[in-house]
């Protein structure tokens, strides 16, 4: 296993976990879910404003926004069919660097391109807090900023590239992070260009 790093309290970088290999069983496997459950625009839940992602999900649940609010749910918010299954080659990504913890339940599914971000927040719409988030990076390299538990509070940034993995929990669990801007042509990956993000999380108590 890649030697992790700390990058803040209880949030631990693994660069370069997922080998070439690796990254490209977990796209392939990806690439099934959006073709069964479509890439989507959330939008804020205030305005409409659609966000600069965009999204969809695999797992028993999925997370979604529109102007109903923040909310998990079963099915997906255009064809109401229920997300794809987990596939197993991101599922063991979780038993490998979160062996003690629940199953995941929701697999967040982000597609950034050339020009999308991710404002600071906080992931706060779990009733599982004390169990970490797990976060995978495909695509091109990413500029990710990590804070405290409060907007003011001073922030860390540092790159998340391809294969890289990221988890955080306990004293950083609610901790405000976001994606300042995506380094196009950093990745041959995607043959669109761009960058998935992976955001593994248990929703409900065990």
């Amino acid at each position: 296993m890649t030697k992790p790093i700390e990058a803040a309290p209880d949030a631990w970088l693994y660069p370069g976990l997922l080998n070439a290999e690796r990254q490209k069983a977990v796209l392939a496997a990806l690439r099934e879910v959006i073709a069964e459950a479509p890439l989507f625009a959330p939008t804020m839940p205030r305005t409409a404003r659609p966000f600069s992602v965009r999204m969809t999900n695999c797992g028993p649940l999925g997370w979604v926004s529109d102007s109903g609010g923040y909310r998990y749910q079963p099915t997906h918010p255009q064809t109401g069919r229920p997300w794809p299954p987990m596939p197993a080659e991101i599922a063991a990504i979780w038993t490998e660097l979160l062996p003690g913890a629940p199953a995941p339940e929701a697999c967040l599914v982000n597609y950034y391109g050339e020009q999308a971000k991710m404002g600071p927040h906080q992931d706060r719409d779990e009733r599982a807090l004390d169990v970490p988030v797990l976060s995978i990076s495909l695509g091109d390299e990413a500029r990710f900023r990590i804070g405290g538990t409060t907007r003011n509070a001073a922030t860390r940034a540092f790159p998340l590239r391809s294969g890289d993995a990221f988890t955080f929990g306990g004293a950083s669990r609610l901790a405000f992070h976001g994606i300042d801007r995506v380094l196009p042509g950093t990745s041959a990956l995607l043959a669109e260009g761009g960058r998935f993000n992976l955001t593994l999380r248990r929703v409900n108590p065990a």
